[in-house]
């Protein structure tokens, strides 16, 4: 089955153009959400976790402490690196459980904000990068996150894989500038991809 990563920087539009696909009967796994999932679930990985971070790490109910864990890792590249070592492969297992479920599909597609940070562009056929100019971004994040400063965004975006890379390393663009419309290059691709697939549209 083809398998098509959708990727790109905080504030480019993943989730809408994600929902396009999703309306045209398409499913789609969100990393970022499964993630937070299996965290808190995935025995396995609740231990490593805490043997990595300390007992701090889940509250003594068993929850994932968040802001625990986020004061030990932000400011800290070494130990940010060490966390996703330790939740991405279980994510990466996660996804395959997933897209076995959803074998009758014609494609699936993955969401992840670090697809090629996390090394999980091998599982896909081909990736999709999502685009847009960073004053767009900035505008549109200030006005979702009321609680986030433009030093804040701009530090968050200065950690992630630069926009020119991750455009060079794609195979698809969508632009989500405010000039171009979404759905219909959302349309093509899935055309594309249905094509591909070896199904008529």
């Amino acid at each position: 089955m083809l398998r098509i990563g959708i990727t790109g920087g905080i504030g480019v539009g993943k989730t809408i153009v994600c929902r396009v696909f999703e309306v045209l009967g398409i499913p789609v796994y969100d990393a970022d959400t499964r993630a937070k999932w299996v965290m808190q679930y995935d025995e396995a990985l609740k231990q490593e976790l805490q043997d990595a971070f300390g007992q701090g790490t889940y509250t003594s109910e068993g929850y994932l402490n968040r802001s625990y864990l986020a004061s030990v890792v932000f400011s800290n590249q070494e130990r940010l690196d060490q966390l996703n070592a330790l939740v991405h492969p279980h994510v990466g297992l996660d996804f395959e459980h997933w897209a076995e479920a959803n074998a009758t599909a014609p494609y699936l597609i993955k969401e992840a904000a670090l697809m090629f940070e996390s090394e999980s562009w091998r599982q896909m056929d081909e990736i999709i990068v999502v685009t847009a100019p960073l004053k767009v971004r900035l505008k549109r994040l200030l006005q979702r996150d009321p609680h986030r400063t433009e030093a804040d965004i701009k530090a968050i975006i200065s950690k992630q894989l630069s926009e020119e890379e991750k455009i060079a390393r794609a195979q698809h663009i969508v632009y989500n500038d405010g000039q171009q419309l979404i759905i219909p290059q959302v349309v093509a691709l899935h055309e594309q991809f249905l094509a591909k697939s070896g199904i008529a549209k």
